[in-house]
């Protein structure tokens, strides 16, 4: 870019962070000092509302960015994070939304206590809830560290540095700031302009090729340098046995991760009702469906205009590739319209990000105030206003460490990380939220014993893997301590989550079958299915 093009598209790209800016400035405004208007913003929202933030919330840097780049890398094996995100949610349809929404108030760990000790319940699910929101921001951080060192035409490791920081600092102030009103409306805009975006790139590239999707397809399998070999699977995944078990291990995390994700969770307690829940997650699945679809285009679509060699020349995982695309359709580099063009699609993808970071961090706060400032704190010294303050202080120590994470994992692709968060997400908390919900025998112990025997050997089966060390795409390409031989960790680490709840439950000195454990789990059937006496 000139330097006046690269003014302008400076210039677009800072009107949407002054726009987010004012909304949180607007819902700051607004009484923010009891949990239930900083958590779940008064449960004011409709259906139609919360289902646009839930997916502004779910459509990440993951899938905008990263997803449309390792389609644009690997093609057939790249489209399986698409049909994973999207199957994801009728497991959150059928099984979760209604009940977790008349179950909990504000957190995972609330539908938890409503049958268990609270205590130990609470620390277990906090914990484990703020280690999944940490490891999902650090993939929204390596987003707009790629993001915007191209809009800067900065590649270094400096750049994309003070970006992570930057974006670290934003997310902090919408959510200590505006709570979750801010967050939301910051989430409803996104949404919109990302669809709008998604949709415009999608129409632009069919028109490049007439609306010929075969011609799509095969002018992407020939620029990839691959052939015919770019549709079929086995690119990515199929290398070896250890391939072929990690595509199963990605598949499995990616399905059900999302119903224990905690920032999706949180945002069921948004609306006034269950069924409102419900409703809310149909509007999200119509949204997310249709833009999972655009992202094969666009990936497909970066593939054949661009070229497998030139996306991975510019971001080596293919995180520039969505931005890359919109230049070279705008008119390509130098012309006014493919600069304006880029900027629009950088500013969104910006957006998507500050949203995202936002509802996550919002989450682990909550996590972390909710659950275990008010587990370990005296009962006398807590106040709900007090509660609060120790969630905006939480969101500043969150912050700090997803920023030091994502300088450390910045040459990794921003879907594949999020794939590490579901990972973590379907082996701690769902085996122990499904658990809680459908099993009457189910105890304190087997719900301890679920969380942290699915969660440690996720995190450490990530540590062992290549993805932390043994290879040149590693964090710390530079050592080898790898053992595990598999890049995610799902196909283990879940069955392991499950498990361990029903061994701690068989072994636990509890009677489940005492009149109250049973009376204790005949009230959580009862509020779960009907919604007698929810918050």
């Amino acid at each position: 870019m000139t330097g006046n093009q690269q003014s302008l598209a400076l210039l677009l790209f800072g009107v949407f962070v002054a726009a987010t800016l004012a909304i949180t400035t607007w819902a700051s405004r607004r009484r923010q000092g009891s949990p239930e208007e900083f958590y779940a913003g008064g449960r004011l929202f409709s259906p139609m509302e919360n289902g646009f933030a839930i997916a502004g919330d779910y459509m990440s840097a993951a899938s905008f960015l990263g997803i449309s780049g390792l389609i644009a890398l690997f093609g057939y094996d790249g489209v399986l994070y698409c049909v994973g995100f999207l199957v994801a949610w009728l497991v959150v349809l059928l099984l979760v939304a209604e009940l977790v929404r008349n179950c909990g108030r504000f957190t995972l760990a609330d539908v938890l206590a409503a049958r268990m000790s609270e205590r130990p319940v609470r620390i277990a699910a906090g914990v484990s809830s703020v280690t999944v929101c940490v490891l999902y921001l650090v993939a929204q951080m390596v987003g707009a560290g790629s993001l915007v060192a191209l809009l800067l035409d900065e590649t270094g490791s400096r750049a994309r540095a003070w970006t992570v920081i930057g974006v670290g600092t934003l997310m902090v102030v919408f959510v200590a700031l505006g709570g979750m009103r801010a967050t939301t409306w910051i989430q409803i805009v996104k949404a919109v302009l990302l669809m709008g975006g998604a949709v415009t790139l999608t129409v632009l590239v069919l028109v490049r090729f007439h609306g010929d999707i075969d011609s799509l397809l095969s002018t992407a399998a020939r620029h990839s340098g691959q052939g015919s070999d770019f549709l079929a699977p086995g690119l990515a995944y199929g290398d070896g046995w250890s391939a072929r078990l990690d595509f199963v291990s990605l598949g499995v995390a990616l399905v059900l991760g999302t119903a224990g994700l905690p920032h999706i969770l949180s945002r069921f307690y948004t609306v006034p009702t269950a069924p409102a829940a419900r409703r809310s997650v149909i509007w999200s699945i119509g949204l997310i469906g249709g833009f999972y679809l655009m992202t094969i285009v666009l990936g497909f679509g970066a593939a054949a205009v661009l070229g497998t060699d030139a996306v991975r020349s510019s971001n080596a995982a293919g995180n520039t590739a969505v931005p890359l695309l919109a230049l070279d359709l705008g008119g390509g580099a130098g012309s006014t319209g493919g600069t304006v063009l880029f900027a629009i699609v950088a500013a969104v993808a910006f957006a998507t990000i500050l949203a995202v970071v936002a509802g996550i961090t919002l989450a682990s706060s909550a996590s972390v105030a909710h659950d275990l400032y008010a587990s370990l704190s005296r009962h006398k010294d807590r106040t709900p206003r007090s509660e609060v303050a120790v969630a905006r202080v939480a969101a500043v120590g969150i912050g700090a460490a997803a920023i030091g994470l994502g300088l450390l994992a910045d040459n990794l692709n921003v879907a594949f990380l999020v794939g590490l968060a579901f990972a973590a997400a379907a082996s701690a908390n769902l085996p122990v939220l499904l658990y809680s919900l459908f099993w009457r025998r189910f105890t304190t112990r087997g719900a301890v014993w679920s969380v942290y025997g699915g969660l440690v050997p996720a995190v450490v089966l990530v540590v062992l893997s290549p993805v932390v060390s043994g290879g040149p795409g590693a964090i710390f390409s530079g050592v080898d301590f790898h053992v595990f031989p598999l890049q995610n960790p799902g196909l283990v680490s879940v069955p392991l989550g499950f498990l361990a709840g029903w061994l701690g439950t068989v072994l636990s000195g509890e009677a489940a079958d005492s009149p109250g454990h049973a009376a204790r789990h005949a009230e959580t059937e009862v509020r779960a299915l009907t919604g007698a006496g929810a918050a």
